[in-house]
């Protein structure tokens, strides 16, 4: 698990409005699956942010709202449409049974219905995926799968994870990635090693693709989280970097 599901995105709520709302969307195999959206002006750059192995939940939510409060509609969606159904979950259910049911082509077919979403008034319009831990693995394997991201942005992803099913690592995808990436890595991290980040790194260095791979020396995995306030100075500097790549990639 990345986030408790007491966690929040450690980002101000900068009193700008935006509108929110749940919405059920319908993957290219006909499954019906949670997401929400929120709304800053309909025009522009906008995100769909991959959650943890959790799925959809309050972090991720409020994320939405802060990426709006930045100017960037988004929508965030949820995976296991197609094994727990569209209803909102307690904060204790068993999901790891879901995420072990994910397969390759309902991650993107999910991702593939929010892109069509946000591009429903501009089918032009830039759009980057933002994913953590199982999400941020997610999002630089959605890079390759013919979205047509602008961007593709993961937080502790891990280079070498083979969920959902059938998928290739984002190590072994990397020549497939057909956008400009951004990584933002745990130093304290047991669960990626260095010499993953490295390989990664290079992996993309081989590939020609244009990357950031951003690697905070002591935090740990999860560090993005209000409740962690060892670790606010490279939250901080974790959210400029995705703002500024999101301007310069647009």
């Amino acid at each position: 698990m990345c986030f408790d599901a007491d966690s929040a995105p450690p980002i101000a709520d900068n009193g700008k409005e935006v509108a929110c709302k749940d919405l059920n969307l319908t993957s290219a195999d006909g499954t019906s699956f949670a997401a929400f959206e929120a709304v800053a002006a309909g025009t522009g750059p906008a995100v769909v942010v991959l959650p943890d192995v959790r799925g959809l939940y309050r972090f991720y939510e409020e994320l939405a709202v802060r990426f709006a409060q930045a100017g960037y509609d988004s929508v965030a969606i949820d995976y296991f449409g197609r094994t727990a159904g569209v209803d909102k979950r307690e904060n204790d259910w068993d999901y790891m049974p879901h995420v072990q049911q994910t397969i390759a082509a309902g991650v993107t077919g999910d991702t593939a219905a929010a892109v069509a979403h946000l591009r429903s008034a501009d089918p032009n319009r830039p759009i980057f995926t933002v994913g953590f831990c199982f999400g941020g693995s997610n999002s630089w394997l959605q890079a390759g799968s013919g979205h047509g991201l602008a961007g593709a942005i993961g937080f502790y992803g891990n280079p070498l994870a083979q969920y959902p099913q059938g998928t290739p690592t984002p190590i072994e995808a990397a020549s497939d990635i057909a956008c400009p990436v951004l990584g933002l890595m745990g130093g304290d991290d047991p669960s990626i090693p260095p010499d993953v980040i490295a390989e990664f790194d290079a992996a993309l260095e081989e590939a020609g693709v244009s990357h950031e791979i951003v690697t905070y020396p002591h935090a740990p995995h999860s560090f993005f989280d209000r409740k962690q306030d060892d670790y606010g100075n490279e939250s901080v500097d974790a959210w400029e970097r995705v703002l500024k790549f999101i301007a310069a990639n647009s």
